[in-house]
């Protein structure tokens, strides 16, 4: 006998959910960093100093800050569309998938960028997004996933490729870099369906 479990949420529930979360975090993004103007960049301190242990904080906020409004706006719109894919999934899978990459980026920047220099910026988490997306549709093997992934790997296939190389000095390559490994790396690891929860019903 086949059961279903009922969440509680349509799709149409999930992607109000999904738009609203991500239309959220990136307004987080643009008011912290007007925060960070209006005070003479004084939120630029939390940023990451590679192997500076009092910079470690870093690892987590590093993320929603940025130098400039110009970076601000160079992440958003991936940052955005590539969020929303996610969660599209789920939020709790989303919040998940984004705390991972978030850490594995911010230690992997820490420890392998140039001694005593900075890094701000949510690039690392939109390369994490990309490398999950570009993932995992083919560990799952479904259709539309792997939809998806060609369709991200289409869009924004070459400016991953290009960021992930060390041409430009004024980029933190070594954040892309790390993201995009933890992204697929996290990919793999949910690649198997979560446990059914006590008491649910199963087939």
């Amino acid at each position: 006998m086949s059961t279903t479990v009922d969440t509680g949420l349509t799709q149409t529930d999930r992607t109000k959910a999904a738009a609203k979360l991500m239309l959220g975090w990136v307004a987080l993004l643009w008011v912290l960093e007007a925060v960070d103007h209006a005070t003479g960049h004084a939120l630029d301190q939390y940023g990451i100093v590679a192997r500076d242990p009092d910079s470690l904080p870093g690892v987590v906020t590093s993320a929603f800050l940025h130098f400039g409004f110009d970076h601000v706006a160079s992440n958003s719109v991936p940052l955005l569309v590539l969020g929303f894919l996610v969660a599209l999934s789920g939020i709790r899978r989303f919040l998940a998938v984004s705390g991972l990459i978030l850490l594995a980026d911010g230690l992997g920047t820490w420890l392998i960028s140039p001694s005593g220099t900075m890094t701000l910026g949510a690039s690392g988490i939109v390369f994490g997004l990309f490398g999950y997306l570009l993932v995992r549709g083919f560990v799952e093997r479904k259709a539309l996933g792997i939809a998806v992934a060609v369709g991200v790997a289409a869009v924004w296939g070459t400016t991953v490729l290009s960021g992930i190389l060390p041409t430009d000095s004024g980029v933190s390559w070594q954040g892309h870099l790390c993201g995009l490994v933890a992204g697929v790396v996290t990919a793999l690891y949910f690649r198997r369906p979560a446990r059914p929860r006590p008491g649910a019903l199963t087939a």
